[in-house]
């Protein structure tokens, strides 16, 4: 019979090739994302054989730390991982504990959502601006919406601030508005969400928004650097003429103590602190409180398409989610079915863990610890 609390007999680590369905380009304050990073994984293994898996990011930790304690010495199926050391095996400890409970993360999570999770396209980036000596115009971006359209996607999030870095400001505002009402002239029953990466002041932001005040944005992004007194000005201009768009804050170097009160006060409605380097366990101690205050959350999951299901499985764990970022693109050995949206939606299902199996082993390429 097998354990309901295995060893864990070893950690493997190693690297899956991810790839975006085409190059994507800079935003505000980035240059070109390129064509998909890949993706480092954690592979535990009990000592009676069952596998749990998932991404981790920066430099792993100490493997020794891990191989030969028992599974409970590590996670706590009610709160999550037990030491912070461990915090970058948050992901792959969670996919085990389904494992070996026979249940689905967002189960062990809670279950206060819905397992068919919207799920919004993140990449739609600034690739009108490319290549420079023959940039393609706004016309690129609407025939990569109708792409994601094709693979599943129906809403989208629009990057926005090029007068930031990539053009005069006057003309990169321009291009801003030229873009966001050609989306929403080609996708009239889109949800559009626009991400500025900081791109903007508060005044040159605010005449953004009296500009294209007729789409009616789902949520605005990282409008500029976070300030209270310039959020809570926002949210004023936003219930006066848009009181149905969302402020959503805390993908870029959060400081989460900070923003709490902010949002609290009712100048944030989203957080979205990334999934990874914020970390499941964290958004479980979270979530409560940001549900009592009324405010949603959204962890930021771009990068890698894998992080899309992780977030989803959040969202319908914890609840309190309204929509997740979607990664379009393919990770080797890894079912695209599971990555991708159908009519804007990603279904879960109540396989155990993350619900994704192991990929084979001709797709592991090692990594060193």
């Amino acid at each position: 019979m097998a354990s309901a609390d295995p060893r864990i007999r070893s950690v493997r680590l190693a690297s899956l090739e991810t790839r975006y369905p085409r190059t994507v380009g800079r935003n505000a304050r980035l240059g070109s994302h390129g064509d998909g990073p890949d993706s480092h994984v954690a592979v535990l293994v009990t000592d009676d054989g069952r596998t749990g898996w998932g991404l981790f990011e920066g430099p792993p930790g100490d493997v020794g730390r891990v191989e030969g304690r028992l599974l409970s010495e590590l996670i706590d199926p009610a709160t999550g991982i037990l030491d912070a050391a461990e915090h970058w095996l948050d992901i792959a400890l969670h996919d085990l504990l389904g494992v070996v409970l026979d249940a689905p993360v967002h189960t062990l999570l809670g279950g206060h959502g819905s397992p068919d999770v919207a799920v919004y396209d993140g990449a739609v980036y600034f690739d009108d601006l490319d290549p420079d000596d023959a940039p393609r115009g706004v016309g690129v971006l609407i025939e990569e919406c109708r792409a994601d359209a094709a693979l599943g996607f129906r809403d989208f999030k629009l990057k926005i601030g090029r007068g930031s870095r990539w053009l005069p400001r006057a003309a990169g505002d321009a291009r801003d508005i030229e873009v966001t009402r050609a989306v929403r002239d080609a996708f009239p029953d889109a949800r559009i969400l626009v991400d500025a990466n900081d791109g903007y002041d508060r005044d040159g932001f605010l005449a953004y928004l009296e500009a294209v005040a007729d789409v009616g944005l789902y949520w605005v992004e990282e409008p500029f650097p976070d300030d209270a007194d310039d959020l809570a000005a926002l949210r004023t201009w936003l219930d006066a003429h848009s009181p149905g768009t969302r402020i959503a804050e805390g993908e870029t170097s959060p400081d989460v103590a900070a923003l709490l009160p902010v949002a609290a006060a009712g100048s944030i409605d989203v957080l979205l602190m990334d999934v990874m380097s914020y970390g499941l366990t964290a958004w479980r101690r979270l979530m409560p409180t940001l549900a009592a205050a009324g405010v949603h959350g959204s962890p930021h999951a771009w990068g890698r398409p894998l992080k899309t299901r992780y977030a989803a499985h959040l969202a319908a764990g914890l609840g309190n989610v309204e929509v997740v970022e979607g990664v379009p693109g393919t990770v080797a050995g890894v079912d695209p079915a599971l990555l991708t949206p159908a009519d804007g939606v990603l279904r879960l299902g109540d396989r155990p863990g993350f619900g994704v199996p192991v990929p084979e082993e001709r797709h592991l390429r090692p990594v060193r610890a």
